[in-house]
């Protein structure tokens, strides 16, 4: 019988939050297949990375430890986890919908001459899913008629795994011949704010802010000061506001936060693509008809110039309050 696999991606020897969501993926698959739910962490010493990922409920987390895994690779990736499904026997291979998951996933389908489903936010039955379609406007059920399939999980459509029955790390040996393609440098942008997807409050605006120095002035100081993630809309981005990497929507980051603060943001659908899963949504726009206030659930019609600063104020008097 085989089993159901899970990637536990991972950056500087730490799991992504996005894993626990496709863990919970997993064990909705489990749960109505029968099958046992695995992890499986490639990279190189990556032992406590499998380590936290089976304190999850998962059975088993496999690491699969190589010096040419040492930095990702969808080649290196997918032939390390091809090796594993000729002694585990993958019925089932899950990722979240990351940067990571979307490159990695079509490869491994291939290696293991498995049907696809992406972005999926709900599992129906062994082989039927839901996923959004057109932007996140629609969402479609589909069906997978192959013996192997590869998922990729959307982290915002489910809630993130809690912890349970501690599983059994085991160390998978696999051969790994140097690759065609060279790992050559990560170039990320530090900073002190929390990570976009992973954040709990995010702080975006769009091309009402006019400028550039407007963007710092009143989405970046108003992010600081409540220790939220910056984000954008594709206009402020293409407008040169702000980097690209802040982008929220269909073509950016899919986030799903406690609050999600949208200022001078009108609400297109490839916007609402990328945080309509917020738990509470805030909207600041001067146009009474724009369509962010129709996902909202708090609107303010007003001018953001003179609004953000009087929220600012009202802010930093709270925090000086204790």
């Amino acid at each position: 019988m085989g089993v159901i696999a899970v990637l536990g991606e991972h950056r500087e020897g730490k799991l992504r939050k996005a894993v626990f969501s496709a863990v919970t993926a997993g064990k909705i698959l489990s749960e109505k297949t029968g099958k046992e739910l695995v992890g499986v962490v490639c990279g190189k010493d990556v032992k406590s990375a499998a380590e936290e990922m089976a304190e999850y409920g998962v059975k088993k987390v496999y690491y699969l430890d190589h010096p040419l895994l040492k930095d990702y690779t969808a080649e290196g990736y997918s032939s390390a986890i091809s090796q594993l499904d000729k002694s585990a026997g993958i019925d089932y291979f899950l990722a979240s919908a990351t940067t990571t998951g979307k490159d990695l996933l079509p490869r491994l389908a291939v290696k293991l001459d498995a049907g696809m489903a992406s972005d999926i936010c709900e599992v129906l039955s062994e082989n039927s899913f839901k996923r959004y379609i057109y932007a996140g406007s629609i969402i479609a059920t589909v069906k997978v008629n192959t013996p192997k399939i590869v998922l990729s999980i959307r982290a915002t459509a489910f809630p993130k795994a809690e912890k349970g029955t501690k599983g059994e790390v085991l160390d998978f040996k696999v051969e790994v011949a140097p690759f065609k393609k060279r790992y050559v440098k990560m170039e990320e942008a530090k900073t002190e704010r929390p990570e976009l997807p992973e954040a709990e409050i995010v702080v975006s605006g769009g091309r009402g802010l006019k400028s550039a120095e407007n963007f710092k002035e009143y989405i970046e100081k108003l992010a600081d000061a409540i220790g939220a993630a910056v984000g954008a809309s594709r206009a402020a981005v293409d407008s040169g506001f702000c980097p690209n990497d802040w982008q929220v929507g269909q073509t950016g980051k899919i986030v799903a936060p406690n609050l999600y603060i949208a200022i001078a943001i009108s609400g297109a659908i490839q916007h609402l693509a990328g945080m309509k899963d917020s738990k509470v949504i805030v909207a600041i726009n001067k146009d009474p008809e724009a369509p962010i206030f129709e996902v909202a659930d708090y609107g303010l019609v007003a001018d953001l110039f003179k609004v953000v600063p009087e929220l600012k104020e009202k802010l930093a008097k709270l925090k000086a309050e204790g």
